[in-house]
C-alpha cells in the first residue's frame, strides 16, 4: 500500500516538474498567435473608450512569493474628484469595462506572463502584494505553485464566494496538481466564461479587500 502511494506521488511530482511548464509555454504561444486579432481589436477599443495606458500593470506575488508585474487590459477610467483622488471603483468601471471583465477579455495580456514563466494557465490567482502579511500559515501555501490565469477557486464561484472559501480552494489545488485536474479546470473555466457566472460579488463592482483571518492556524473550512 505504501509503495503504491509513493508511486502515485512520484507521478504527480513528474507532471509538476516536467510537463506543466512546457505545456504552459506551448499553449500560451498558440493562444497568442490565434488570439492576436482579438488583442488588436480590444487594445484599440480600450484606447478609444477608456484612454491610455491600454494595459493595466500591477505588482503581484507569484511562486514562492516572488514579486512580478502582471498585465491586463484596463477596465476603469482615471476619473478623479476635485481633490485629485480617484473616484470609487463602481463609478470608474464603465459598461465597456464590465463587458471586458464578464468575458475575461481583460485577462488576455496575462498570456505573456504565462509565456515568460511568471504564471501558469492553472493555479491560484495572483492577489495583491499587501495581502502577504495577512495570510495564516495554511493560506500561505497558495504560493507553493505558480499563480494561474484560472484556478479551482475561479471555477468554484470566482468572486461570488468569500475569502476563506477562496483561499482554502487555492491550497486544495496545491495539494492536487495533476494533468487531468488542470484540464478539468480549463474546460470548466471556458464554460463559466461563456455563461458569465460569478464575475462579481453581489452589490459590489469588485471583490471586497482581504483583511486577514482571526485564526492564526489553519481554517476548518475545506
Amino acid at each position: 500500500m505504501k509503495s503504491k502511494v509513493s508511486e502515485l506521488a512520484a507521478k504527480l511530482n513528474m507532471y509538476r516538474r516536467y510537463i506543466k511548464r512546457p505545456m504552459d509555454i506551448l499553449l500560451s504561444l498558440m493562444a497568442l498567435v490565434v488570439l492576436s486579432p482579438f488583442f488588436l481589436v480590444v487594445a484599440i477599443l480600450v484606447k478609444i473608450k477608456l484612454g491610455s495606458p491600454v494595459l493595466f500593470k500591477q505588482n503581484r506575488p507569484g511562486y514562492r512569493e516572488k514579486i512580478f508585474t502582471m498585465y491586463k487590459f484596463r477596465t476603469m477610467t482615471d476619473e478623479r474628484d476635485e481633490k485629485g483622488e480617484l473616484l470609487p471603483d463602481h463609478v470608474r468601471l464603465t459598461k465597456f469595462g464590465k463587458f471586458l471583465r464578464s468575458t475575461s477579455l481583460d485577462e488576455l495580456p496575462e498570456l505573456f506572463n504565462i509565456l515568460i514563466g511568471d504564471m501558469s494557465f492553472v493555479g491560484p490567482r495572483p492577489l495583491l502584494v499587501q495581502y502577504l502579511p495577512l495570510y495564516n500559515d495554511h493560506q500561505k501555501r497558495r504560493h507553493e505553485v505558480r499563480p494561474g490565469l484560472t484556478g479551482l477557486a475561479q471555477v468554484s464561484g470566482r468572486n461570488s464566494i468569500n475569502w476563506d472559501e477562496k483561499l482554502n480552494l487555492d491550497v486544495q489545488y496545491v495539494d492536487n496538481v495533476t494533468f487531468i485536474h488542470d484540464w478539468k479546470i480549463i474546460l470548466l473555466t471556458i464554460q463559466k466564461v461563456w455563461i458569465r457566472e460569478g464575475i462579481s460579488p453581489e452589490n459590489a463592482a469588485t471583490m471586497e479587500p482581504f483583511e486577514g483571518t482571526k485564526e492564526k492556524g489553519r481554517s476548518d473550512e475545506q
